[in-house]
C-alpha cells in the first residue's frame, strides 16, 4: 500500500512475471528494488530501480507493493530476536514522542497552509485576465494522458511526474503534475505560472495552460519530441546524433533566450537554474529554456539580490551564489558558460575526473586553453563535423562566462555578439570559478538538492 519511488533510474518489462522480476533483480548488483509495473488485476510486468528510492509514501487508496533488496547481513541484523526487541522499544518510544511534537506542529502548519492556499487561489483567479492563460479541467487532462498511465510518463523527479498527452483537437502536450508531497507549494506554483505566461520567445518553452482542481496542480506545456539537451550530449551513442552545426545553433538559441530574459522582455528575469536538462529541444532541435521554478524578477535599479535559501543544481551555480547566496544576471551567465563547455566536451562539470589533475571541467578547459590546446576538449563524436573556429570561440566565450568574479563576466548582449560574429575580438579570460576550490565546494555539495530532472524547488518573490 505504497506510492512507488520516483522513476529516475529504472527499467521496465511488461511481459515478465513478478517471480521472474525478483530473479532478475537479485542477479543484478545495481538493482535496489522491484515491483509490478501494473498493479491491476493481481499485478503484472516488472519495474526495477537502480538508484536511491525517492518519495515513497503510504497511500491507502492504492494497493501497491515494492520489494526492496537488502544484504543478507542487514536482514539477519533486523530479524534477530534481540534486535527486534530493541527496535520495537525504540520505535514505540520514538512514535509516542514524535506524535506529540508532530501533532502540535501539524496543527500550526495546517492553519498556515489553509490561509496561504486561499490567498494563492484568489490571487491566481484575480490575475487570470491579465495573463490570458487557459485553465484546464482535471478530467480533460486525465483523458489526454490516458489517465496518467505509466506508458505516457516521460519524466519524473522530486516535484512529481511529467506525462505526454494529446488534447481532443490533436495537439500534443507535456503535463507536469505535482505530487501531493511535492516541495513546490501553491504559492511557488502560482509564481511559475504567472512568470512564464508573461514571457514569449522562440527559445523559451511555451506554457499552454494550467490545472488547479482540489489538490491537483498541473502545468501544461508544448510537447518537446526531442526531450532535453542532456539526453543527447552525455550519452556516447546519442551524442553522434547531434552534429556540430546543430550544437552551435543550440548554443546561439540558448544565448538569445537568456538575452531576452535579462534585457529584452518587459521583466528582467534571472533564471537561477540554467542547465542542460532544462534545455528542451523541439522537432527541429530548436532549444527552449524551461523550468522557471527558481526564477526571480528584478525591478527598477535592482542589480543584485541575496538569499539564505541556496537551492539549485550543484555544478551550475556561480561561486557568489553557492557560498554567499548572492545572485544577479551574472549568475545566469556563469551557468551558461558551464553549459557551453558541456556541449563542446560532452562531459558533465559535476563529477568530472581527469587522470592528470584534480580540476573540474571548467579548470580542465582553462588549462587546455592556456597552452593553446583547447580543441582537445572536443568530444570525439564531433570530430567529423566541427568547425575549428566556432569550437574555439565557444570554448573562449564559455571561459569568459565562468570567470570567478561576476564583474569580469560579459553581459548576455556581449555573449550573443561574440558567438555570432567571427570578427569580434574576445578579451582574455581569467581563472574560472571553483578552479582552486574543488575540495571546499564538494563539502558544501550536501547543502544543495541533488537534482537530476528539469524541475527544482522554487522560491516565491
Amino acid at each position: 500500500m505504497l506510492t512507488l519511488p520516483d522513476l529516475i533510474d529504472f527499467w521496465v518489462n511488461k511481459n515478465m512475471s513478478l517471480e521472474e522480476c525478483k530473479v532478475e533483480c537479485l542477479e543484478n548488483c545495481s538493482c535496489t528494488a522491484y515491483a509490478n509495473s501494473d498493479a491491476r488485476g493481481g499485478g503484472s510486468g516488472c519495474l526495477m530501480w537502480f538508484s536511491d528510492l525517492i518519495d515513497i509514501r503510504e497511500f491507502e487508496q492504492d494497493v501497491q507493493n515494492i520489494f526492496i533488496k537488502l544484504s543478507a547481513s542487514e536482514l539477519d541484523s533486523i530479524q534477530s530476536p534481540v534486535n527486534k526487541k530493541i527496535l520495537l522499544t525504540v520505535t514505540v518510544a520514538s512514535v509516542i514522542s514524535g506524535l506529540l511534537i508532530a501533532g502540535i506542529a501539524l496543527s500550526i502548519i495546517w492553519k498556515s497552509r489553509m490561509k496561504r492556499r486561499e490567498f494563492v487561489l484568489v490571487g491566481l483567479q484575480s490575475q487570470k485576465e491579465d495573463i490570458d492563460l487557459p485553465l484546464y479541467d482535471f478530467s480533460t487532462i486525465a483523458v489526454a494522458t490516458g489517465h496518467f498511465s505509466l506508458t505516457n510518463m516521460i519524466g519524473a523527479g522530486g516535484f512529481g511526474s511529467v506525462y505526454k498527452g494529446n488534447l481532443s483537437m490533436g495537439q500534443e502536450i507535456a503535463v507536469k503534475r505535482l505530487s501531493k508531497g511535492s516541495r513546490q507549494g501553491l504559492e511557488e506554483f502560482m509564481n511559475e505560472v504567472l512568470l512564464i505566461a508573461k514571457l514569449q520567445h522562440r527559445n523559451l518553452v511555451g506554457l499552454l495552460g494550467c490545472c488547479i482542481e482540489g489538490e491537483e496542480r498541473m502545468l501544461i506545456y508544448e510537447y518537446m519530441p526531442n526531450k532535453s539537451l542532456d539526453y543527447f550530449i552525455f550519452d556516447d551513442d546519442r551524442s553522434f546524433l547531434l552534429a556540430w552545426k546543430s550544437r552551435f545553433d543550440i548554443v546561439l538559441g540558448i544565448a538569445r533566450g537568456l538575452l531576452y530574459l535579462h534585457q529584452d522582455s518587459k521583466l528582467q528575469v534571472i533564471h537561477r537554474d540554467l542547465k542542460t536538462s532544462n534545455i528542451l529541444l523541439d522537432a527541429d532541435l530548436n532549444p527552449k529554456i524551461s523550468d522557471f521554478g527558481l526564477a526571480r524578477i528584478f525591478g527598477g535599479n535592482e542589480r543584485e539580490a541575496s538569499t539564505r535559501r541556496i537551492i539549485g543544481t550543484y555544478g551550475y551555480m556561480s561561486p557568489e551564489y553557492a557560498f554567499d547566496g548572492k545572485f544577479s544576471v551574472k549568475s545566469d551567465v556563469f551557468s551558461l558558460g558551464v553549459v557551453l563547455l558541456e556541449i563542446v566536451s560532452g562531459k558533465k562539470n559535476r563529477g568530472f575526473c581527469h587522470p592528470d589533475h584534480q580540476h573540474n571541467l571548467l579548470g580542465h578547459a582553462w588549462l587546455l586553453w592556456s597552452v593553446s590546446r583547447s580543441l582537445e576538449l572536443l568530444h570525439e563524436s564531433l570530430c567529423d563535423s566541427f568547425i575549428a573556429s566556432q569550437v574555439e570561440r565557444c570554448i573562449h566565450v564559455g571561459l569568459l562566462c565562468v570567470q570567478k568574479l561576476p564583474g569580469d563576466r560579459p553581459t548576455m548582449s556581449s555573449v550573443v555578439f561574440m558567438l555570432a560574429n567571427e570578427e569580434a575580438i574576445l578579451p582574455q579570460p581569467k581563472q574560472p570559478g571553483f578552479f582552486m576550490e574543488r575540495e571546499a565546494s564538494l563539502i558544501r555539495e550536501e547543502l544543495y538538492t541533488r537534482n537530476i530532472i528539469t524541475i527544482t524547488m522554487p522560491e516565491g518573490r
